[in-house]
């Protein structure tokens, strides 16, 4: 690491119980030949503006996280630990384990098609306000529903982005909002903003998805095909 170049830590949030996989773990399925927690891990241990890395993992894939990280031969990998009830409280304990540093990206283990370059992409963005997050702008008309089952009003797409990760935070501004806010949040900056932080939006990618169901499995593996053959 250069010393001129403030230093900067990866919490990989991987504690989620695959509930809507039909009885897999999507995390060691394999994609692509490897695991599909190895793809998210091998992008940032690649990643020159990253100097270690942290994998929160379910108590119950603590071991089989371990063996993964040991065969995957990863050299930046921190630490293993485990999660939480809910995703702030697995990222916490990923803060805690990974300890200081300047600029800490939180990232989702279940988005395996990460690239270094959306990584460094995040670092850069977020100099400006101390944090930043990959979104896609929405291009779906969104209707706000009320009981029961009622459109409320439709909203104006035009401002309204859809949440990816990486998300990037000053390590000091996580670390405050994860000690400070109690309010149940589904990501990281929804935390920061409620501490009153601006935080940026940098553009994502398309290929850039959450795997959730064994559909997303599919267009995973038939996305990383059309990379091998371009």
């Amino acid at each position: 690491m250069s010393a001129s170049r403030e230093s900067v830590g990866a919490i990989i949030a991987a504690a989620g119980r695959s509930q809507r996989m039909g009885g897999r773990d999507k995390l060691f399925v394999v994609v692509g030949g490897k695991p599909l927690l190895a793809h998210s891990l091998s992008a940032f241990d690649t990643c020159r503006g990253v100097d270690r890395v942290v994998l929160v993992l379910a108590p119950e894939n603590m071991e089989r996280g371990k063996e993964l990280v040991a065969e995957a031969g990863l050299s930046k990998m921190a630490a293993v630990c485990q999660g939480g009830e809910r995703r702030q409280d697995s990222v916490r304990n990923g803060l805690e384990a990974l300890a200081s540093c300047q600029w800490v990206v939180v990232h989702d283990g279940a988005r395996p098609l990460v690239t270094t370059a959306l990584i460094e992409e995040g670092l850069e963005a977020a100099k400006k306000t101390g944090a930043a997050v990959a979104a896609l702008p929405i291009g779906d008309t969104v209707k706000e529903v009320e009981p029961p089952d009622i459109i409320g009003r439709t909203l104006s797409r035009g401002r309204l982005w859809a949440a990816q990760t990486p998300q990037v935070f000053r390590y000091d501004i996580l670390r405050q909002a994860h000690q400070q806010v109690q309010d149940e949040a589904t990501d990281d900056a929804a935390l920061v903003e409620m501490l009153g932080y601006q935080v940026r939006v940098f553009e994502g990618s398309p290929r850039n998805i959450k795997v959730t169901t064994a559909a997303d499995l599919a267009v995973v593996e038939a996305l990383l095909a059309q990379s091998r053959v371009g």
